[in-house]
C-alpha cells in the first residue's frame, strides 16, 4: 500500500498497544452521531481518573480529552465508507494520545489532503479566524473548524496517513496528541 503522511510523522509510530482500543461495527442501528459522543465520553471517563485527585487537573483532563476525542471520532463517522472505525487512546510521556483509523472515499481523500496543505500555509489561529469568517457568509459544510478549534486552541499535535487500500476506498488514519497536566499516577 502506498502511504501519504500529513502533520508529525513521529505521531504516525507511536505505539498504543498499553492503551485503550475501541471498535465502532456497522451494525443493525448503524454508526451515527450519538456513538461519537457516547464514545469520547467513554474515553475521557478511562483517560481522565490518574487525574481525580486534583477536580480542577480531573475537569481539565476530562474536557480535554473529551473535546479531542469526539472531534475526531465525528469526522470518523461523518465522511466514512461503510466499515469498522478502529479507535486506540492512551498516555504517553505526559500527553493523551489518540489513533482514529477507517475508511474514506477518493474524493473525501482528495478534499481533506487540500484542506491540510491548506493548514500548511499559515498558522492555525489565522486560518480558524477566515474560517469563522466564512462560515458566518456561507453555508458550505466540511469547513475544518474543530480541527482548526484542536490546533489552535488546545494545541493538538496532529498527523494523518492516507494509505491506497482498493481503487475506491483510503485508508485514513488521524493520530492526535495534547499534553496532560502533571499527575503523581501516572
Amino acid at each position: 500500500m502506498t502511504a501519504k503522511i500529513y502533520g508529525l510523522e513521529s505521531l504516525v509510530d507511536i505505539s498504543l498497544d498499553s492503551g485503550a482500543r475501541l471498535t465502532l461495527s456497522d451494525g443493525p442501528l448503524q454508526l451515527g452521531w450519538r456513538h461519537s459522543g457516547m464514545t469520547s465520553d467513554f474515553i475521557a471517563e478511562i483517560m481522565a481518573l490518574p487525574y481525580a485527585r486534583s477536580k480542577k487537573d480531573y475537569l481539565q483532563a476530562h474536557h480535554d480529552i473529551g473535546y479531542l476525542s469526539n472531534e475526531l471520532i465525528e469526522n470518523a463517522v461523518k465522511f466514512r465508507q461503510p466499515g469498522e472505525i478502529l479507535i486506540e487512546a492512551g498516555m504517553v510521556k505526559g500527553s493523551f494520545l489518540i489513533r482514529v483509523r477507517n475508511a474514506i472515499d477518493r474524493a473525501t481523500s482528495s478534499r481533506f489532503q487540500q484542506l491540510l496543505q491548506r493548514l500548511q500555509s499559515k498558522e492555525p489561529g489565522v486560518l480558524l479566524l477566515e474560517q469563522i469568517e466564512t462560515n458566518a457568509i456561507s453555508s458550505a459544510s466540511g469547513s475544518g473548524l474543530g480541527l482548526l478549534t484542536l490546533l489552535s486552541d488546545y494545541d493538538a499535535r496532529m498527523a494523518w496517513t492516507f494509505e491506497e487500500n482498493n481503487d475506491e476506498q483510503i485508508i485514513l488514519t488521524t493520530t492526535a496528541a495534547v499534553a496532560m497536566p502533571p499527575s503523581s499516577n501516572l
